[in-house]
């Protein structure tokens, strides 16, 4: 039976959302979008634009040779993403990263999908579940779920949400940034899209100073919440301060690493360890912190950012903040179509499935909302193979591992970027040493099989794309 006339509401006008609408609509279905903003805000969101970017503006690497999220990136092309086709719009330079300006990118998903004629915005909070005679419905909420929604979610669910801390980095007015003392350099020179290989500002450190910063990161005034002590940070979006207190060296062997760049002021002494700071909007004016995200206080905050050479007199549009996220346990919770098992036609897209990051939230709404619209159709949609990007990320959701009281040993599930350690090895003797290279192991070896296994995504994508309904 199809029901192809009557709209798909989806929750939440977040990258995943908005992601979710455009393949429905593209497809000819009607949608409904709710979004709360508008209405009521949140803690981490400035504005009531659709897909607004509230922590870094970086949508990672673009390579699709041998980066997982560049495979992601190039899948989500081939797809007609309404988020990669903004993003590629709003690029600033940023290495070998694709980076975009925030407000740009934001206005350009928003006025998409406000001007397409088969997509409805509606500026409201939803309390609770859709009705069930809305029929199809998608929750896209992000990890900024009301909390009525939430408590929603776990009276349907029986179930109880996961949840961590994620933390935002700082944005610095580049005119004040003090370039006597800074350089613009990408880490090994490296040109990326949009880029000229100095797409980074970097300020160096030397021993003592390295010491005096990490010992003011841990002394430093920090945000405390007590009430929801013991829930874990995600580990790709560690506070520094956190980082910091793991051990001495850490940030130095992190997001401080002095790697791949030279000091341009003083090329014969290589620095001890370098923060770097990534262009945040189109017009240069704006430069966010790399790796910076923090739960200091503000005043705590700006006193120790200018103890940083170079940022003396550092002035901030935005200092850095931090914010709950929420996600559901899905691999017990969803089916292998994003769909909750306890109530057929209802669906869960981006961060709240526990992916983690902006570009893997689009694509779980990109698959959620081609997924609703088979369903509405009467058609049956396949998965895509779990080859591609698209579906070890989705496999890693609706399969993840899964904490039992009879099992002590496995892991709980815990959100995920894409990367290649979700992805089935390749066929034994696959790798072959290329003609002409002498030296083949380790790390030439490790290269060539990322090639191989992102060609392989890219053409799996490409036939699965050719069976879809939308």
């Amino acid at each position: 039976m199809t029901e192809t006339t009557s709209p798909l509401h989806i929750i939440g006008g977040g990258l995943a959302g908005s992601e979710a609408a455009w393949q429905a609509a593209k497809a000819g279905i009607p949608v409904i979008l709710h979004e709360m903003r508008g209405v009521r805000g949140t803690d981490a969101h400035k504005t009531d634009h659709l897909a607004e970017l509230v922590c870094s503006n970086s949508f990672r690497s673009d390579d699709a040779t041998s980066n997982a999220v560049g495979v992601l990136h190039a899948e989500m092309r081939l797809a007609g993403s309404l988020i990669m086709a903004s993003a590629d719009a709003n690029q600033v330079p940023a290495g070998g990263a694709l980076a975009v300006d925030r407000e740009g990118f934001s206005a350009a998903v928003t006025s998409a999908l406000e001007s397409h004629p088969l997509i409805t915005i509606v500026r409201e909070e939803i309390s609770g579940l859709p009705p069930k005679e809305w029929g199809q419905a998608i929750i896209a909420t992000g990890p900024l779920t009301a909390p009525s929604l939430a408590t929603a979610i776990q009276a349907e669910t029986g179930a109880d949400a996961l949840a961590f801390f994620d933390a935002i980095a700082p944005i610095v007015y580049t005119e004040s940034i003090d370039m006597n003392v800074c350089w613009y350099q990408s880490r090994y020179d490296k040109v990326g899209p949009g880029g000229t290989g100095k797409d980074y500002i970097n300020c160096p450190m030397d021993e003592a100073q390295y010491n005096a910063f990490v010992d003011a990161l841990v002394a430093g005034d920090k945000t405390g919440f007590k009430e929801w002590e013991g829930t874990p940070y995600f580990d790709g979006c560690l506070p520094i301060e956190v980082m910091a207190e793991r051990g001495r060296e850490t940030l130095r062997h992190g997001p401080m690493k002095p790697m791949g760049l030279t000091n341009a002021h003083n090329p014969t002494v290589k620095p001890y360890a370098v923060v770097q700071l990534r262009q945040d909007n189109a017009l240069g004016t704006l430069y966010n912190m790399v790796g910076f995200q923090t739960k200091l206080k503000y005043g705590a905050q700006a006193e120790v950012i200018r103890m940083i050479p170079g940022l003396e007199n550092a002035e901030f549009a935005r200092l850095g903040g931090l914010h709950r996220n929420t996600y559901i346990n899905s691999p017990t919770l969803l089916d292998a179509t994003l769909a909750l098992k306890s109530r057929p036609g209802l669906r869960f897209a981006g961060q709240i499935t526990g992916c983690e990051g902006y570009v893997e939230s689009a694509a779980i709404g990109l698959l959620a909302g081609r997924f609703a619209v088979a369903e509405k159709r009467g058609e049956s949609l396949l998965p895509p193979p779990v080859t591609t990007a698209f579906g070890a990320l989705l496999n890693h959701i609706t399969g993840g591992h899964i904490v039992s009281d009879d099992e002590p040993g496995k892991r709980s599930f815990q959100p995920m970027n894409v990367n290649f350690g979700l992805f089935p090895p390749l066929e034994p003797g696959a790798i072959t040493k290329p003609e002409g290279v002498k030296r083949f192991r380790g790390k030439e070896k490790a290269i060539v099989k990322k090639q191989m296994t992102a060609a392989r995504a890219l053409d799996d994508c490409a036939k699965w794309l050719q069976t879809t309904a939308a």
